[in-house]
């Protein structure tokens, strides 16, 4: 590792991808905190909350995948989330092995009243970057997670 007065950078060469992705998602994510904070939300809660607006009911297997969250960090942030009464589970009537996720009415209000907040964050993005250089962003980050995914392809 190389230290200069200003930053430090990692000097392997396979720390390089890694470490400039982690540090794109934190600069991204650090104009939603205040938000995040100001709800007394995770950016994994929000995750979470997001997903249920749209999705509507959702198994935990897809919640997860959808999420990108691990079933163990899940499982604790939707006790958190049930606790506050912002989402709801229940055991899937054909499967008692399975549970159905869903927002409460609180969750929705909460989601709502943070969506309109957060496509303003969104759109001062897209203000910064373009909304053509963040189309191609999107673009290549799908493409490189399909072939890390699908070696060969």
């Amino acid at each position: 590792m190389c230290v200069n007065e200003n930053e430090i950078r990692w000097t392997d060469p396979g720390m390089g991808l890694p470490m400039a992705l982690l540090r794109a998602r934190e600069a991204v994510l650090d104009g939603f905190r205040p938000l995040l904070n100001a709800h007394d939300l995770t950016e994994q809660q929000w995750r979470v909350m997001r997903l249920l607006e749209e999705a509507g009911t959702v198994d935990a297997s897809a919640l997860a995948r959808g999420t990108a969250i691990l079933a163990p960090s899940l499982t604790r942030i939707l006790r958190t989330l049930e606790r506050r009464g912002v989402v709801a589970l229940a055991r899937d009537p054909g499967d008692a092995r399975r549970q159905q996720i869903r927002l409460t009415d609180q969750g929705r209000a909460l989601t709502a009243k943070m969506t309109s907040q957060s496509a303003a964050i969104h759109a001062a993005l897209e203000t910064a970057l373009g909304a053509a250089r963040i189309d191609r962003l999107l673009a290549e980050l799908d493409a490189l997670t399909a072939r890390i995914r699908r070696p060969g392809a």
